[in-house]
């Protein structure tokens, strides 16, 4: 995360594909796709901050963050 982290802070925006948990908790906005993978998946189901996303009642993943 660090060379990450580097771009951020020179301003530039990053784009993460990343299904680790602590990572995602370190993201600043996070687009939460679903409902499921394949078919039936591709939508955006959530989105927000790690804070957000883990208080909404359609993103999976925001029930496994816990901040």
């Amino acid at each position: 995360m660090g060379v990450s982290q580097k771009l951020v802070d020179q301003g530039n925006t990053v784009l993460i594909i990343e299904h680790n948990l602590d990572v995602l908790r370190l993201c600043d906005y996070i687009f939460d796709m679903g409902p499921e993978g394949g078919r039936n998946g591709g939508r955006i189901v959530a989105q927000g901050t790690p804070e957000e996303l883990s208080s909404d009642s359609h993103s999976v993943t925001g029930s496994y963050i816990n901040l």
